[in-house]
């Protein structure tokens, strides 16, 4: 391209991509207000007649087996985003949209603990993606506009359209970020949550608030207990991503119908809640994040979400990581803080981002959503742990498809690059096998 030629095409390409995002904003975030109310209804519902737990294995059948017969080629979920924005196939299929908004509100409906951040960045994939074929996009405009489904996806579903945009440019590969797709992907992203709450009047849609009314200054001792705390936030999040992964492929080996697994699981995780009267470990658990911000928590939480969260989305119950992944990081964080003589909500509030940041390897899109929820000041904090957090969790994660691109430091044997974090872990599990 000459230079003449480059003040026009600017233009253009800076007017096709607003309006391009200004159309993938629009889908995604009426999906996630459609998707926001729906859940509170879901949560409302089972609240008010806990008998409904008693019918989640029944629920996790029907949910396995509309997947088993109409949603094969979508159950791969968000890591078949990440695979076909590194590799582009074929359009991902609409009904992605309907049947995970659908399997995640019957999971809160019955109690399932999971999350709502997989669903709305799949409604705004799956969405976005049908704008490949309307407008017939090439493969390398494909990529971009899938990942800014993602961005918008995110963003509308959290009310954190600076985290959501750089996580749909983070998400994709470890070390590497791609900055063709910035643009595409900031403008979805403010677009996308815009648009959700635009929809607020009518599906009552809204975001939770967190507040943490005073940061220390820093100082040498908050920030070597950060540090501390980054470390186990980092270990927390690899502890999730691999048991998650570890029950899933034990539960295919053994049970192979499919919508039998999270029948099977629906039954231990209902019988646990119902027995013990563990309903806090169930469903988003928004009201005992509010409380690690507020007041001590029992130290054990953080591990039974863990253990319920794993227990849910390892057996075939779909939703996302990310909701579970506050509550274990915040519930964590606080029960550190007194061991750190730090304050209760600026550790709750820390885990709350850098658990996520250590299972999603995505330290700068978790950074940024600690800025817009809680404020600049846990800027710098925020950042320490979860750059730490994501260098303590290592080559692992929760989504499988994220590539490698370039290994973390402080490991003996570099990662190859442009690898699966699936296949690097087989290839682990093979290389110890052979020992």
């Amino acid at each position: 391209m000459s230079a003449s030629s480059l003040p026009l095409s600017i233009p253009f390409y800076v007017a096709k991509w607003l309006l391009l995002a200004l159309l993938v904003g629009a889908l995604a975030g009426s999906a996630s207000g459609l998707f926001l109310c729906a859940l509170d209804w879901a949560t409302a519902t089972r609240i008010a007649n806990r008998w409904l737990m008693l019918l989640l294995p029944l629920a996790g059948f029907g949910v396995g087996w509309l997947y088993l017969k109409f949603g094969s080629s979508v159950e791969a979920g968000n890591n078949l985003l990440l695979d076909e924005i590194h590799d582009p196939k074929k359009t991902i299929p609409l009904r992605m949209a309907p049947l995970v908004l659908g399997g995640t509100v019957v999971s809160h409906l019955f109690g399932a603990s999971v999350g709502r951040e997989g669903t709305a960045v799949q409604m705004g994939g799956a969405l976005a993606d049908q704008l490949t074929h309307l407008l017939k996009l090439k493969n390398e405009d494909r990529r971009i506009i899938l990942m800014a489904g993602i961005s918008a996806g995110f963003a509308s579903v959290f009310g954190t359209p600076l985290a959501g945009a750089i996580f749909g440019l983070e998400v994709l590969a470890i070390g590497r970020m791609r900055y063709d797709a910035l643009l595409p992907c900031v403008a979805a992203a403010l677009l996308g949550d815009q648009v959700c709450l635009l929809w607020e009047p009518i599906l009552n849609v809204h975001h939770t608030h967190y507040a943490i009314a005073a940061v220390p200054a820093l100082a040498p001792w908050p920030l070597l207990a950060v540090l501390v705390a980054g470390a186990l936030f980092g270990l927390a999040g690899r502890l999730f991503a691999e048991c998650t992964h570890a029950l899933g492929a034990w539960m295919k080996r053994h049970i192979v119908y499919a919508p039998l697994r999270p029948f099977v699981g629906g039954i231990v995780v209902a019988g646990l809640a119902l027995g013990l009267h563990a309903e806090r470990y169930i469903g988003l658990g928004i009201p005992t994040i509010q409380a690690a911000f507020l007041q001590p928590l029992a130290p054990y939480d953080f591990a039974a979400k863990m253990a319920f969260t794993i227990a849910s989305l390892g057996s075939g119950f779909k939703g996302g990581e990310v909701t579970p992944l506050f509550y274990i990081g915040a519930t964590l964080g606080n029960a550190l803080a007194p061991l750190l003589h730090l304050p209760f909500p600026l550790l709750a509030g820390l885990g709350f981002v850098a658990v996520f940041a250590g299972a999603a390897n995505t330290p700068l899109a978790s950074t940024l959503m600690a800025i817009e929820l809680f404020g600049g000041e846990i800027g710098v904090y925020a950042a320490l742990a979860c750059v730490v957090s994501y260098l303590c969790s290592g080559h692992t994660g929760i989504y499988r498809s994220q590539r490698i691109g370039r290994g973390k430091l402080g490991y003996r044997h570099a990662a190859p690059e442009h690898l699966r974090l699936g296949e690097w872990a087989a290839q682990q599990r093979q290389h110890r096998q052979g020992k």
